[in-house]
């Protein structure tokens, strides 16, 4: 069993999840490979004190990147989309 800090890695900010936040009331996390979307949902809840609709989860394959002559791989990772309920809100930055 993960705690609630090891579950969610950081915040996903793009301009994907922007317009998803913006749209839907949908937020992006980068989340550990071994959580499951129980985990995630509850992290999310206990941390932010919201409450989660539904959770969408995707993991993005690593990516090939050369360097010289060598080749390496990136490690993958699992990003997480939460749904939150009507009127809730995260708030990422504060202040600004």
């Amino acid at each position: 069993m993960m705690h609630l800090e090891e579950v969610i890695v950081k915040p996903l900010i793009t301009e994907k999840s922007s317009v998803a936040n913006e749209t839907f009331n949908r937020f992006g996390f980068v989340v550990n490979l071994k959580a499951n979307k129980n985990q995630i949902k509850e992290a999310v809840e206990k941390l932010y004190n919201v409450k989660v609709l539904n959770v969408k989860t995707n993991i993005a394959p690593g990516k090939m990147k050369r360097a010289g002559k060598g080749v390496s791989k990136t490690s993958k990772i699992k990003k997480a989309y939460v749904q939150l309920g009507e009127g809730q809100k995260i708030e990422f930055f504060k202040g600004v």
